[in-house]
């Protein structure tokens, strides 16, 4: 790993305090910009409307960065092993386009997530477009591999569609498939209340870096 990836991974030595303050204050300014993205899809207001609509993004943007953060959200971790990837594209707390917002498992190893995709995933009409399955499965697959102890970077994601992914609540699980040294062999699949839209298969691969982290913990550190 090179030195200015590694410098993305941070112990901000934030208290678990303040990470619940954190949660608490940016979480729901996530959810009004996630419904502003949608909003800003479906509207049929007219040009005057929308013009004063863009008066107030302005006015809210220069708030918003009156005090702000160059690049990339990263990796943060405070002393007691919370870990959080709050920029995480599928799963971030603080990405208006994640749409994950919690990671499930059960004491076999499977690891799911309840999602509801609505008209910003649309690719074929009325049906989720399919790079969006790719995004939660990879999240889903890989966090079944981390789970289960043998966190890793994705080496390949192969995906079969089965059948059209209809927009709405869906599921997507994975497990954990086998161990061949350093790679995790993971299955899983998106699935509506019909059945299996999409299937997975992937490989995650953990770097020297990561395997010698993973040894000084008696666990898995789980991010938030």
């Amino acid at each position: 790993m090179t030195d200015s990836t590694l410098e993305l991974y941070v112990n901000d030595g934030l208290s678990d305090e303040e990470i619940d303050r954190q949660k608490a204050v940016y979480g729901p300014l996530t959810e009004d910009v996630r419904e502003l993205i949608q909003l800003a899809l479906q509207t049929r207001a007219d040009a005057d409307d929308v013009a004063r609509a863009r008066e107030h993004l302005a006015a809210a943007r220069e708030i918003l960065g009156q005090d702000r953060e160059d690049g990339p959200y990263g990796t943060r971790f405070n002393d007691s092993g919370r870990f959080r990837n709050w920029g995480n594209a599928a799963i971030g707390l603080r990405n208006a386009i994640a749409p994950i917002a919690e990671i499930q498992e059960d004491g076999d190893g499977r690891v799911w997530a309840d999602v509801h995709l609505g008209p910003i995933h649309e690719g074929p009409a009325g049906h989720v477009h399919g790079g969006v399955s790719a995004l939660l499965l990879d999240q889903v697959l890989g966090d079944a591999a981390r789970i289960s102890g043998h966190p890793g970077m994705t080496g390949t994601l192969t995906i079969r569609y089965r059948k059209r992914t209809p927009l709405g609540a869906l599921r997507v699980e994975a497990k954990l498939d086998r161990i061949e040294g350093r790679k995790a062999f993971v299955v899983g699949h998106v699935a509506d209340a019909e059945g299996v839209c999409v299937e997975a298969e992937g490989i995650f691969i953990a770097p020297v870096w990561m395997v010698q982290q993973r040894d000084s913990f008696a666990e898995t550190p789980r991010p938030e």
